[in-house]
């Protein structure tokens, strides 16, 4: 199943310069899911991180690990953010960063459920450029109605 950035939309709440999510590859409900996000030197964060060195923060692939993790989540229940649902990024354990992400790079994202406990979710995930990965972590969400 491929989802398009107006379908990502849907079941993500983010908007630039948050979303992070640009197409999905592959989902299997309950399962997994592979996505990938362009990372472009147009991108303000760059501006600052850093000129003449530009590499994407940490913070931003471990969120978008989370946001690919979170459409899975809300795919694999069949709930929206319009419904007044969301998933929160409650934790991170077991991160490690192998390469730097770089302008030009697309970034593709892995996440596999690991279990799902009432509304709490664990995922193993990681982040990879041209099949080297770049960071792994294990990621919580949190199903709330809001």
């Amino acid at each position: 199943m491929v989802m398009d950035i107006n379908e990502i939309r849907e079941y993500l709440p983010h908007r630039y310069p948050f979303l992070l999510v640009d197409r999905v590859l592959e989902i299997e409900l309950g399962e997994s899911i592979k996505a990938y996000k362009n990372v472009t030197i147009n991108e303000e964060l760059f501006n600052g991180h850093f000129p003449h060195h530009p590499i994407m923060p940490g913070v931003l692939i471990i969120e978008a690990m989370a946001q690919a993790a979170g459409i899975l989540g809300f795919k694999t229940v069949n709930k929206l953010p319009r419904d007044g649902y969301i998933y929160y990024f409650v934790g991170s354990d077991n991160v490690r960063f192998k390469r730097p992400v770089m302008p030009g790079d697309q970034l593709h994202l892995e996440a596999r459920v690991v279990k799902e406990k009432r509304g709490i979710w664990k995922f193993a995930c990681r982040a990879l450029v041209e099949g080297e990965v770049c960071c792994e972590a294990e990621i919580l969400c949190a199903e709330k109605k809001v």
